[in-house]
């Protein structure tokens, strides 16, 4: 009894230390004391559930400060271990396994930049709950949006197509991934999908900034077109997109989904996102594997 109130305390100090200066003492932010997921069921003697929501909440406080700090170079070095501590504690903490796969497979610097990570924590996921269709469609996206192994997307997707309880809508698009795999259209069926299906918040948010982000690439590409016309006609690009309004190819300033001006770079005649637009980093076009 002695133990688990001295344990209790322990995570309860833990907690609120967490809340007024989480991750931040100079030298210790990439720290981590108990790496060994056995030790600490050990030590957490029946309070697995608790202890596994602290380390949650301390990777998302290591995600969230990594992510917004001002540094040159990021660092998520803490971020798989303390979700595989978190589920170890919980193997049933669903939420853990997706939205961390989520902060893993993210293009660095917004995220990780591991999808191999990602995966790893999903196929975990897996082996604790076999029929969880989900865990077997976040492979399937981990794949698809961050790996671009088509192949791979397709194979995942059938297999979640398959599970009881799954979507109708899995197993058709494995085929659309083979055949279309890469194409902007299929990636915004499947966010459009997810979208419409995800029971989760967070979720459902996440498919909405995809969807943005297809926007404004489709959006740019038509943007740089205009810009091309302009220097074609008038034998010079245009310096500003002042200059592109006055010659009547645009009605007013571009705007991307979330209403930040569209950055035009004269000299290529290229143009990109605000460095203020939450939209940053788009995904960047790679050739598909397999």
């Amino acid at each position: 009894m002695a133990l688990g109130i001295l344990f209790t305390a322990a995570v309860g100090l833990q907690a609120v230390r967490d809340r007024q200066a989480p991750l931040a003492s100079p030298g210790t932010e990439h720290l981590l004391y108990v790496r060994s997921p056995e030790f600490l069921k050990r030590a957490a003697l029946s309070y697995d559930s608790l202890v596994a929501d602290v380390y949650w909440i301390r990777a998302v406080q290591h995600y969230g400060q990594t992510k917004l700090s001002a540094g040159q170079s990021k660092q998520y070095d803490l971020l798989f271990p303390l979700l595989d501590l978190t589920t170890s504690l919980d193997p049933r903490f669903n939420i853990a396994y997706r939205f961390g796969a989520i902060f893993l497979a993210e293009q660095y610097p917004a995220g990780a930049g591991r999808p191999d990570q990602a995966i790893a924590l999903l196929e975990k996921g897996l082996r604790q709950q076999p029929g969880k269709w989900e865990f077997a469609q976040d492979i399937g996206f981990v794949h698809y949006w961050w790996r671009k192994d088509y192949v791979q997307a397709a194979e995942w997707f059938t297999r979640a197509g398959a599970m009881p309880g799954a979507p109708n809508w899995l197993s058709p698009l494995a085929a659309v991934t083979l055949a279309q795999g890469g194409n902007r259209e299929s990636s915004r069926r499947l966010w459009q999908e997810l979208l419409g299906s995800a029971d989760a918040a967070w979720l459902r948010t996440q498919a909405r900034f995809r969807l943005s982000q297809l926007d404004a690439m489709d959006q740019i590409d038509a943007l740089e077109g205009v810009v091309r016309l302009y220097a074609q006609r008038t034998g010079s690009p245009p310096r500003t997109w002042g200059d592109v309004i006055r010659a009547g190819y645009l009605q007013g300033l571009p705007i991307d989904p979330e209403r930040h001006e569209y950055q035009l770079n004269p000299s290529r005649g290229t143009v990109t996102l605000s460095e203020r637009s939450p939209l940053n980093p788009l995904p960047t076009p790679e050739q598909p594997r397999g």
